[in-house]
């Protein structure tokens, strides 16, 4: 257990994933996510190298990071009765890796296969720093939100309510 956590928190177990994807819970400290929200609105720079150091984090290859230069974040706000179905990240022109930040209330993740929206699915709960990337044979599985559990997110991530999701992609527009 990570004593910057403390006994409080439960362990949760890794989930058997498929190839290209990644789950590595509390990436983030509660100091990184406040700093975070404060800049909310902001796509600088710090963008990149914090993409960057998540696929590291995710794949623990020490060069995955090299070349992954995202261009576009797509930052959601889930209240306690927010939802998102289940589809497919498919607008890019990419096929870099997604990197999923969560800050807040926990969330009921559904990250399915890339035939269908339905079964094969897994159901993972996304705590508030929890990181998630998906890439490789993954990088176009079904996905979703079903549910937000309220009440959930840990004092001083910066959120009293609700759930932020960041999600960074390389669109392959630029070039």
């Amino acid at each position: 257990m990570n004593t910057l956590f403390g006994d409080d928190v439960l362990h949760r177990p890794t989930p058997q994933l498929p190839d290209g994807a990644h789950y590595v819970p509390h990436w983030l400290t509660l100091e990184q996510q406040r700093w975070l929200v404060a800049r909310f609105h902001e796509f600088p720079d710090w963008m990149v190298r914090l993409g960057r150091s998540a696929l590291v984090a995710a794949t623990g290859d020490p060069s995955a990071g090299d070349d992954y230069t995202p261009d576009a974040a797509l930052v959601n706000y889930y209240d306690d009765a927010a939802r998102m179905g289940m589809h497919q990240d498919k607008d890019e022109h990419s096929t870099a890796p997604v990197i999923s930040l969560s800050i807040g209330d926990t969330c009921l993740f559904r990250f399915g296969n890339t035939q269908t929206r339905n079964k094969p699915y897994q159901d993972i709960a996304l705590a508030s720093g929890d990181l998630f990337v998906f890439g490789g044979p993954s990088r176009m599985a079904y996905h979703g939100i079903p549910k937000i559990y309220p009440g959930t997110a840990p004092q001083g991530c910066g959120l009293e309510a609700g759930r932020i999701n960041i999600t960074m992609r390389v669109t392959g527009l630029n070039g």
